[in-house]
């Protein structure tokens, strides 16, 4: 029987055990550059078999959050190189994840105070992070975006390989694309998002497009072996939904079996809220990615507790199980899954912004 704790091979990284940390938004990058703090952070947390990294823009375009790690300055590409040497010293291994946020930004956050760009021009009743007039931190309604021209999508499609590009350079092992929680990717997807009317709009297969481009265009430059991509299907955040998710998740998983990826990182349920907020057929959708040829590691998550994960992996239900929260407060999350042992409570009021508290200094087993 499968362990959680026993090595996996996925793409061409052989990983330590089936547990990985999810993508933690924290705020703490100012500059979108990666300071000290942050190589501390994810060295403390390198005995997770996969590290994902923060959601990090592939352009300034791309940004909808302040003091987040970008990977389209060269400064933030040395930060990034200080972080996975410190990862790889650990005996970590650690992905980028690959975000462009559309239209869940603020104008004071885009190049020279601009719309933010979205597949339609359709505002988010939703809330993005932004540095106030007096340089505190604070949540801000997100601004009104513009529609994408049909000529822009290819110069976005080039951000994303470069972005890829300056992950594998600045030491990353592989990259995630950010395909959920109603962000650019999974804008285009949603028909609450997505009016458009040409080859991007209307049927699931014109809305999948651009995902199963950008996804092609990653693996070309730098191999599908070091790609992997998160999917949301039935949540609701950013206020994104679809009328039928089932089978637009299952036309898309059996579009990227076409490609020999390294994982597919899937949030069941409302990301970090309810596990049934909406039915899916989750085994179903494993089904239709593996009925198309589909070998990647199927990875899960959202609100899992160990013996959830445990039984996830033991049932072959699960490849992988990534944990958010638990490993902000649990640097040492492995370890104390693997011994059963108490966890630490997680300080909310520090999950954005700030310094060392709340951040670095949660304590490791004795």
């Amino acid at each position: 029987m499968t362990s959680l704790f026993d090595p996996i091979k996925i793409g061409h990284l052989t990983l330590a055990n089936r547990i990985a940390m999810a993508p933690l938004t924290r705020n703490r990058s100012p500059g979108a550059v990666p300071n000290d703090l942050n190589v501390t952070y994810y060295e403390q947390r390198a005995s997770a078999g996969l590290l994902i990294s923060e959601g990090t823009p592939i352009s300034h375009q791309g940004q909808g959050y302040a003091q987040v790690p970008g990977l389209y300055l060269p400064e933030s590409i040395d930060g990034w190189k200080r972080v996975t040497s410190a990862v790889h010293a650990a005996g970590g291994h650690i992905a980028a994840q690959l975000w462009h946020v559309g239209r869940v930004s603020h104008t004071s956050l885009q190049p020279e105070g601009g719309q933010p760009v979205a597949p339609s021009a359709i505002r988010a009743k939703s809330k993005t992070y932004i540095i106030n007039e007096d340089g505190t931190g604070g949540f801000a309604d997100t601004s009104e975006p513009r529609a994408l021209g049909l000529d822009e999508i290819p110069g976005i499609l080039d951000d994303y390989r470069r972005a890829a590009r300056a992950a594998i350079d600045a030491g990353f092992d592989a990259v995630e694309i950010h395909a959920a929680n109603g962000y650019l990717i999974d804008q285009f997807l949603r028909s609450s998002s997505n009016a458009r009317t040409d080859a991007y709009g209307g049927s699931i297969e014109n809305r999948a497009r651009f995902a199963i481009e950008v996804v092609e265009t990653i693996a070309n430059e730098i191999g599908a072996e070091r790609t992997g991509i998160r999917i949301s299907p039935v949540t609701p955040a950013n206020d994104v939904s679809d009328p039928d998710p089932q089978s637009l998740f299952n036309h898309l998983v059996e579009r990227l079996a076409a490609f020999d990826l390294a994982f597919i990182h899937v949030i069941e349920g409302a990301t970090g809220g309810a596990r049934d907020n909406l039915p899916l057929d989750w085994a179903g959708l494993k089904a239709a990615y593996h009925a198309k040829g589909g070998k990647a590691a199927w990875m899960v998550n959202n609100s899992y507790t160990r013996d959830m994960a445990i039984e996830a992996v033991a049932s072959g239900r699960a490849d992988m199980v990534s944990f958010g929260r638990p490993f902000i407060a649990n640097p040492d999350l492995v370890e104390r899954f693997r011994q059963n042992a108490p966890l630490n409570e997680p300080d909310r009021a520090t999950f954005y912004g700030g310094g060392a508290e709340g951040y670095t200094n949660y304590p490791k087993l004795a």
